[in-house]
This record gives structure tokens, C-alpha cells and sequence, in this order.
């Protein structure tokens, strides 16, 4: 995921709750269906869930009770890098 955003949920609501805020935001603002959520590993134990068609994956930078919600770079058919140039 190149650009995402970020949203902070420090309720009592169980994980697939706070994701659906999340990926309704993301949903109203940028118009757009997100398919990637990342968040602290803590959350997902070191599995992976679907809320919503969106993957909630673990990732070690990301803060408890933060979500950095967006489209998968791998799934938007893009890579990372940009495009590769030939020798």
C-alpha cells in the first residue's frame, strides 16, 4: 500500500466493528472500495481476517488502535516500485 489512511478507534467495540468504521470512511471520502487494513499485530494474532471484503492484516509499525485503511498495491495490479526499466 502506497497511500492509505489512517484511523484511530480506541473503543471497546471488538476488531471487525472498528474496521467497518473504517472502511465506510474510506468508502465516503475517497469514493472508493479499500481492500487492505493494516494493524498492530496484537489485534489479528498473527493471523489474518476479511471484514467487508477488505483484508485486516498484522503489521509491526502500525500502532494499537490504529488502521491504515487503502488498495493493495499488489491488487490495484500496481507495484510498489513503479515500473521496472529494461537494461
Amino acid at each position: 500500500m502506497e497511500i492509505g489512511m489512517l484511523w484511530f478507534d480506541d473503543s471497546p467495540r471488538p476488531l471487525p466493528a472498528k474496521v467497518e468504521r473504517a472502511v465506510e470512511h474510506f468508502r465516503r471520502k475517497y469514493g472508493q472500495q479499500p481492500t487492505l487494513c493494516l494493524v498492530n499485530p496484537a489485534l489479528v494474532n498473527g493471523g489474518k481476517e476479511v471484514v467487508q471484503g477488505v483484508e485486516v492484516r498484522g503489521a509491526r509499525t502500525v500502532l494499537p488502535h490504529h488502521f491504515l485503511v487503502g488498495v493493495d498495491d499488489e491488487a490495484a495490479g500496481g507495484g510498489s516500485r513503479g515500473p521496472r526499466r529494461e537494461g
